[in-house]
């Protein structure tokens, strides 16, 4: 009986078609790329746009951002005149293209600052362990102890005014939050079995550090450098809106808001229109960090 049935098989097995598909093996499925929403389009645009504005501002304005037509004081927002005028007849719109580059760079600076020594303490305390990661760490908990804009602001009173040292006093509140992230990624790739084995082979831990343990946790670093740039943004912003930026008349970003306060009730778009500028970089910047934050969490 056995043996009808196996004959029986024969002729359905010949029938089967050449092209079918076969069987997939397991583990082979292709990873699925990772999707680019209309949000994080949009929030690329406004950042590439703000770049734009700092590092070729000619390209979206011909006019002068310091000097002003006094027949054209406190004019509001028109076709000649996108953002307004201020109370000297200087067109805002050029103040906020031109005001981007001291903004962006004192941003860019701050956030350098972070990383390169917070990934510095960082490393050097969950590899190298001991009476290091304890001395390390309670330096990070006194500054995470303290909020960041008021020690940004302790720090630039002791340094004095300007871009650049603003940018020094925001790197520093922001060292904290890059030792805290670089030490537990460091531990996590610490107890590996590549990195044990290296080291067991005899590998100084500089050449360690350098070839495994770096590459493998750069990434949710590089995730929170872009968080933090738009935090940047705000903290620079929120300094020279206090009067610890740049000087005037140069441009920027929190002395434009700054300097249209007492025209509020008359002339809202000195305030509102760059403000909005402001809000919409931080929240473009922190758009794109949420999604490669995402994508980082998926591939791991």
């Amino acid at each position: 009986m056995s043996d009808l049935l196996a004959v029986a098989e024969v002729p359905a097995l010949a029938d089967a078609p050449e092209n079918a598909e076969a069987p997939r093996r397991p583990g082979r499925r292709r990873r699925a790329r990772p999707r680019i929403s209309a949000g994080v389009v949009v929030a690329g645009a406004v950042l590439l746009l703000a770049v734009g504005f700092a590092l070729f501002p000619q390209l979206f304005t011909s006019q002068s951002p310091i000097d002003g037509v006094p027949r054209d004081t406190l004019q509001p927002p028109s076709a000649a005149h996108w953002f307004g005028t201020d109370q000297l007849g200087r067109d805002v719109y050029t103040r906020v293209v031109h005001g981007s580059a001291l903004t962006l760079q004192a941003s860019v600076i701050a956030v350098a600052l972070g990383l390169v020594v917070g990934s510095v303490l960082g490393t050097a305390a969950g590899f190298v362990g001991g009476h290091t990661d304890a001395v390390l760490m309670r330096v990070v908990d006194v500054l995470l102890a303290v909020p960041g804009l008021l020690l940004s602001l302790t720090v630039v009173v002791a340094l004095g005014f300007g871009t650049v040292n603003v940018a020094i006093a925001v790197g520093i509140g922001s060292i904290a939050s890059f030792a805290r992230l670089m030490r537990a990624e460091v531990l996590r790739i610490r107890r590996s079995d590549y990195v044990e084995a290296s080291i067991a082979m005899g590998r100084r831990w500089p050449g360690v550090v350098a070839e495994h343990v770096l590459p493998n946790a750069s990434g949710p670093v590089l995730v929170l450098a872009t968080l933090e740039f738009g935090m940047a943004i705000l903290a620079v912003s929120a300094l020279s809106f206090l009067g610890f930026g740049a000087e005037p008349p140069a441009p920027e970003w929190g002395a434009l808001v700054a300097e249209g306060r007492n025209f509020l009730a008359t002339s809202w778009w000195l305030t509102t229109l760059p403000g909005l500028v402001v809000v919409a970089v931080v929240l473009a910047t922190n758009r794109i960090g949420r999604a490669l934050e995402r994508d980082a969490g998926a591939a791991r």
